[in-house]
């Protein structure tokens, strides 16, 4: 369920409140793993009563239990920022209110009044307040200020890219000028993209006009007129992902012909009339030598330019004897 949650900055986002089935299963995952320690820790506890005064020995049952029972949750929580190894499994998170992290005395207030709310009264106070709560927020998240929220990305934003190529822009992007987009401007594109539909719409369309003026001071030509921001971000992050896709697919294909025909890095040129000795070395990741020409007509494209596969004239690095 979307809520509408206000940062530190004054900034509206909509997340994903936990439901309240997901909270329970990942409660559940909890609650068995802390049997298990508690279940160790306490054969510990009592093999050293044998040896130990009765007093200590119920002094040991307490901190074991107030270490297991509140000090997991707390420690976790704090340690992963809101997450324990139920919540982790589910794809949970503890927030706070204004959308910061979880601090320790807000993993502590939650840990002690999820002790009274599910360890003495078996979670029915937890019950009752989430299902009244609109943020489904227990007692624990009341007192400590925070709310759980649904952390992990959907599977649908991971099953493809996050920007694809819309066919109106497709040739104003083919003729872009790339290279002074700078990194960082890119990746915050990317992240604005990623969580589009997380955004508020006034936030949404804000944060999408600074990102496309941004970005079209590194690019040229000027974008046509009449599309949304999120629209020309997507043709220019789709266009900057095809190129490097091309020339990181290049230089695999330059790669591999250069190793299917065994050919060295560093070959000798013997001298000869007009051509001065020594060796000449053959760039393996850089782009191929132009194919040498001595008369004749116009010779066909070899495979290890994009040409056919068998084509005639392979790259030669030694000039002529004949």
């Amino acid at each position: 369920m979307p809520v509408e949650l206000v940062t530190g900055e004054a900034v509206a986002l909509d997340i994903r409140v936990a439901r309240l089935a997901s909270r329970a299963l990942a409660l559940f995952i909890d609650v068995l793993l802390q049997f298990m320690a508690l279940y160790f820790c306490l054969i510990f506890v009592s093999m050293s009563a044998h040896i130990s005064d009765s007093a200590v020995t119920v002094g040991l049952t307490l901190i074991t239990m107030v270490g297991v029972l509140v000090g997991y949750p707390t420690i976790t929580e704090t340690l992963t920022r809101g997450r324990t190894l139920g919540k982790l499994a589910l794809g949970l998170r503890v927030v706070a209110d204004d959308g910061g992290p979880e601090r320790f005395r807000q993993a502590l207030v939650r840990a002690l009044a999820g002790f009274l709310e599910f360890w003495m009264l078996f979670g029915s106070p937890a019950l009752i307040s989430s299902l009244v709560s609109r943020r489904g927020k227990r007692l624990g998240d009341i007192f400590a200020g925070t709310i759980v929220i649904q952390d992990r990305v959907p599977v649908n934003v991971m099953l493809g890219p996050v920007a694809i190529m819309p066919p109106q822009l497709a040739p104003w992007a083919a003729s872009l000028e790339l290279s002074r987009l700078p990194d960082t401007t890119a990746l915050a594109a990317r992240q604005y993209l990623t969580r589009f539909w997380e955004l508020a719409p006034r936030v949404r369309d804000e944060m999408g006009r600074r990102l496309m003026d941004e970005v079209l001071t590194y690019v040229s030509p000027p974008p046509p007129q009449g599309f949304r921001p999120e629209i020309y971000l997507s043709a220019v992050l789709a266009e900057r992902r095809h190129r490097e896709e091309r020339r990181l697919a290049e230089r695999a294909a330059r790669r591999a012909a250069i190793a299917r025909r065994g050919l060295p890095l560093a070959v000798s040129v013997p001298p000869g009339p007009g051509l001065p000795g020594g060796p000449a070395f053959v760039p393996v990741g850089g782009p191929p030598p132009a194919p040498p020409s001595y008369g004749g007509g116009p010779m066909p494209v070899p495979e290890w330019l994009g040409g056919a596969p068998g084509a005639a004239n392979p790259p030669r690095f030694l000039p002529p004897t004949g």
